[in-house]
Parts: structure tokens; sequence; C-alpha cells
């Protein structure tokens, strides 16, 4: 009777055993699979059974990706937690405290302040203690890129935003990027994951080749492109590839062998995903997303409009071509009356030439738009057409 009892009692420690091990496995909440169970095991099977244990990037650089990306997207409910896991791969609260003062700048000041309130939750509960500024001494930023970096923008923001070309010398630049809170090479990962994160790709050829610059690997640039895509989607992973191989082709300083190199085509319809609605109005979907290789400088993107849906103002360092695929939209220059365009025209839009094109009330426009970067930059988003000026513009 007692070896009968024995074992019942070894057996049921064995299931406890195996039951607690099933669930130090889980990280998808319990409802998860209630109600999809395929995220569930996505979820514990492929992002932290498989792509958190990939040694391509540190857990601690896997947290301040994770962070960036949901910080940067307004992913707030998912926050704490990724705090939480941050602060036990070694990322320091201080740390964690300046990543959300950098994405102030790169993704808005209410992203960062939602960040803040679910960090400070966070905090604590774990009994961490308010954070004060690094006592360290200020980073200094490499001298000749740094004055490349600043003609650039006199060059180019100045002349139409004064006051964003100073703040960006004076603040981003001459402040921010300079704080010892944050190590150089931490910074420029924050920068760059966010950047893919609300896809703003061509923004990313600066900021990838600072990062390395600061000792980001480029095995590890490459493996930010696939962690992304699990907190940011496939889409805006896929927009930032061909970017980030430019990057790469452009850092081995070797020209390109024409026999060797490849014709590349990009199918119709790819990595098709919604245009970043801080700069559109309306329903606006980006795909194609095409950019050359180094040293060609020219990018573009078939872009399409829902009836009504338009851009912001924004202008081109080195200007930007429209092709009219389909429906009727509009262009209008600032100070001068909206201009219709239909199939088959094209639009010439010289350099920082402040505008705005869309559709018509009427009916849905595409166009596949071409420009070049300059310094890495291809466009300098401003501020939305107000309803009452794309009103005025119908004649409304």
């Amino acid at each position: 009777m007692k070896k009968i009892a024995a074992s019942i009692a070894i057996s049921a420690l064995a299931a406890t055993g195996v039951d607690a091990q099933e669930d130090r496995r889980r990280v998808a909440p319990a409802a998860v699979y209630d109600v999809a169970p395929g995220l569930g095991h996505f979820t514990d099977d492929v992002l932290f059974g498989e792509v958190w244990e990939r040694r391509e990037l540190a857990p601690r650089d896997r947290s301040l990706v994770t962070l960036s990306a949901l910080i940067s997207t307004g992913k707030t409910a998912q926050i704490g937690s990724h705090v939480g896991r941050g602060l036990d791969n070694g990322v320091k609260p201080e740390e964690i405290g300046e990543l959300i003062t950098q994405l102030a700048f790169y993704s808005g000041w209410p992203n960062a302040i939602s960040a803040v309130t679910e960090t400070k939750k966070l905090f604590d509960e774990r009994g961490i203690a308010p954070v004060g500024d690094s006592k360290a001494a200020r980073i200094e930023l490499e001298a000749a890129a740094e004055a490349a970096r600043r003609t650039a923008v006199d060059n180019a923001v100045a002349p139409t935003a004064a006051a964003l070309a100073e703040l960006t010398n004076r603040v981003l630049f001459g402040d921010l990027w300079q704080r010892p809170d944050l190590a150089a090479r931490d910074r420029s990962l924050v920068t760059m994951s966010a950047l893919i994160a609300i896809g703003q790709p061509e923004q990313l050829p600066f900021h990838a080749n600072r990062a390395m610059d600061n000792g980001l690997l480029q095995t590890e640039a490459s493996e930010v492109l696939a962690h992304v895509a699990f907190y940011a989607g496939w889409p805006r992973a896929m927009s930032a590839v061909p970017v980030l191989k430019q990057v790469f082709e452009s850092r081995k300083g070797t020209a390109v062998n024409a026999a060797e190199a490849d014709l590349r085509i990009t199918p119709a319809g790819s990595g098709a995903a919604s245009a970043p609605e801080q700069y559109f109005t309306g329903k606006v979907e980006i795909s194609g997303l095409h950019q050359a290789d180094a040293p060609a400088r020219v990018g573009g993107a078939t872009v399409s409009f829902t009836a009504g849906a338009r851009t912001a103002w924004h202008t081109h360092p080195l200007g930007q071509t429209l092709f009219i695929v389909s429906g009727n939209g509009w262009v209008q220059k600032e100070g001068e009356q909206v201009q219709q365009v239909g199939p088959g025209d094209v639009v010439w839009i010289p350099p920082n030439v402040r505008h705005w094109h869309g559709a018509t009330r009427a009916g849905a426009m595409t166009h596949f738009a071409v420009a070049e970067a300059r310094d890495g930059t291809s466009v300098t988003w401003m501020e939305k057409v107000s309803d009452e000026d794309y009103g005025r513009a119908a004649g409304l």
C-alpha cells in the first residue's frame, strides 16, 4: 500500500513538474489561446521561443529595440511588461527614461508621455527610486560629420523652416544626442528601431550609418529588422530592407560590377501598408517601395489615395516626379491654385517647393512617386492640409 501511495505521489509530482515547465514556456496570456490559438503558438514558439533566443542581438539590445517599437507606435498597453523584461535583461532605469526622452523627438511627445505613465507604474511596483540626470561627461560628436550634417540642415531646412533648423542644430543634435544618459550606440539603435517601426525608411540611411559608426555591427543591424517585424508588422520591416541594403553596400566602398549586377523587379502591390497617419489625411496605401542601390540615390513607391485623401504639406531636397497611374488628383504649390491631373500625366515638383498632392473628392487616385535622397533624406514633412484648405481647393 505504501509503495502504491509513493508511486502516486511521484506521478503527481512529475505531472506538476511538466505542467510547470509548460507554464514557464508560455508567455502569451491564457486568453490568447482561448481566442486565437494560432497567435498563442507564434507568440510562445516563434517570437519568444525562437526570435528572442537568437544570439545575433543580446537580450538587452532586444529589449531596447522592442521598447523603441512599442513606444514609437503608441502601443501603450504593452509597455509595462517590456519595461520589466528590459530591467531583467540589464537595461538600467535611467536608460529606459532616456530612451523615452529620445523617442519624444522621433515619434512625438504624446507617445513619450504615455510611455512615462506606464513606466512609472512598473517602477513603483518594483520600488525603483526616481532617476536623475547622469553626471558623466557629455558625448562629443565627430566634428566633420557634425559639420556636414549642420550644413545640410542649414541648406535644406532653414530657408523654409528657420525655427525647425535652429532647434534641430541646437536642441536635437546640440543637446539630446550629446547626453551621456544613454550610450551613443544605444541611442542610435533606439532611433533606428523607431524609424523602421513608424515606417520612415527614408530617414534610415543617416541613422543606420550613425549607428554603425557608433559601434553597432552589421549583423546586429540586420537582426533589428527581423525583431521589429514582430512588433511593428512585416510591411514596415520589409520596406526598410532595400534601404538598409543600400547602407551596407555603401559602407563596403566597392563599385558595382555591371556583369554581376542583377535586374530587380518589385511585384505590383508588394509590401502594401497604410501610410503613416501623421503625414497623410484619409485612407492612403503605399506599396512597391523601391530604393536603388548606391551610388544611385533614387527611390519611389506606388501611393494610392481614396477619395478626399491627401498628403501633408512637404518638400523634397532634390525634387519629386509623380506619374499619375489612375484616377484624377490634385496637386498644389503653396501660394498657387490647385491643379488637376489624370492618368498619364507626369508632374515635376522642383527642389524645396512646399506642396501637397492627393485625390479629388470625386474618386480615388494612384500615382507612382519618385525622388532622390540628399544626405539620406528625400522628404521633409510639415503640417497637414486642413479640411478648410482642401475644401477651398475643391471650390467648396
